[in-house]
């Protein structure tokens, strides 16, 4: 891990969490490069940030993706990669395929791709120990009628995918002939599970838990990712995290979606292998990265406000109030939520969503896609690079 005032370079910088990770790291006496695609990201303009590179689109320029990492690693004495966003999956291939200069941390491509794959991960939590919800793969058409009668009780979601898109939750029969499961673009079918969300972030070096901050997402963008959320605490979901790093030796940063049930049993519905929103629980530079890359023990988050985007809130937030008759709650959540953009001497970034917000509406406009979608469509990892 990197010593002090070693350089260590942020990947994904479009993401909240990238520049809150960054000035953390900043906060704690390293230099902190970030790099990413975008021309405008909102981490670019953190004086936390010494110097922001662009890189090519990973998804779509693999090669020359890798071959700029490299060069920017050397170029600025680069001590350690940190990936925020899917982008990990790219830098784990780069480092698969020639001999970097620096480490990178996150583990090896086929551990990333185990937990990612929906099925995989499952069936991972599942020799683990853990219960599991029942989960069927579906790479056909046959594989999709076997499970057609009992839809009602089923969440169908891509073995690839993010910000819950695609999920048909407890559909009727008739909406399964929407889909069309392939080996190449495979599915699964979960039994669907009452019970209360509950969203965990994590950081682990070699299997031992150095960072854990569980949460539950009040309002979302769309299906997917919240955009105010509040913390929890669980020993069950606690225990389940414990049990999922130890057994596969994790180091780096994770974050899993769970359920517990009504008997208080928490069970894995997914895992994502980067950062997630419940990083913004942690605000002392000093202790989390001491023990996210030191020798200090674990940290525990010391936030306690419920954290959010207020921007996201108004976007998302006030017409999800409007069509449920929600108005009060909304009002009272931008009462007590803090924005999580705000750091004390750094107030740049605030402004700066605009117009990275701009950028990433203008990808949306092209290609015809959803906000969402354009603001991961280039590091977006399915399988393969297609």
């Amino acid at each position: 891990m990197p010593g002090a005032n070693e350089t260590v370079l942020i990947t994904g910088a479009r993401a909240p969490v990238a520049l809150h990770l960054a000035r953390l790291l900043h906060g704690a006496g390293h230099r902190v490069i970030l790099a990413d695609t975008p021309a405008r990201p909102i981490a670019a303009a953190s004086k936390a940030c010494a110097r922001y590179h662009r890189l090519p689109p990973p998804r779509f320029e693999p090669r020359s993706y890798a071959d700029a990492v490299e060069a920017l690693i050397r170029a600025e004495g680069i001590g350690l990669v940190i990936p925020t966003c899917e982008e990990v999956f790219h830098l784990a291939l780069a480092w698969r395929g020639r001999t970097m200069p620096t480490r990178l941390f996150a583990p090896d491509l086929g551990l990333l791709a185990q937990v990612h794959n929906k099925h995989g991960f499952i069936r991972l939590a599942e020799q683990l120990g853990l219960a599991v919800p029942e989960t069927t793969l579906l790479n056909s058409r046959d594989d999709l009628e076997a499970v057609r009668g009992r839809s009602r009780d089923l969440v169908f979601k891509p073995v690839w995918s993010r910000f819950a898109s695609h999920v048909l939750l407890r559909p009727t029969p008739d909406f399964l002939d929407a889909i069309a499961p392939s080996p190449a673009m495979p599915w699964v079918a979960q039994r669907f599970v009452e019970g209360e969300e509950i969203s965990a972030y994590a950081v682990a070096r070699d299997g031992q838990l150095k960072a854990l901050a569980l949460y539950r997402s009040l309002y979302r963008a769309g299906k997917g990712a919240g955009i105010f959320f509040e913390r929890v605490e669980d020993a069950a979901a606690r225990e389940l995290v414990e049990r999922v790093v130890a057994g596969t030796a994790w180091t780096g940063q994770i974050s899993f979606d769970l359920m517990r049930e009504a008997d208080g049993r928490v069970l894995p519905l997914e895992c994502n292998p980067r950062a997630v929103s419940g990083l913004h629980f942690f605000r002392d530079p000093a202790r989390f990265v001491d023990a996210a890359l030191g020798e200090g023990p674990e940290v525990t988050p010391d936030v306690t406000a419920p954290q959010t985007v207020q921007l996201a809130m108004w976007i998302y937030g006030l017409p999800a109030a409007l069509r449920s008759g929600g108005l009060a709650h909304f009002r009272k959540a931008m009462r007590e939520g803090e924005e999580l953009l705000d750091w004390p001497g750094d107030s740049a970034p605030v402004r700066a969503q605009w117009a990275a917000l701009a950028e990433i509406a203008g990808v949306a406009l092209r290609q015809g896609i959803s906000l969402q979608s354009a603001s991961t469509r280039d590091i977006e990892w399915n399988g393969t690079n297609r």
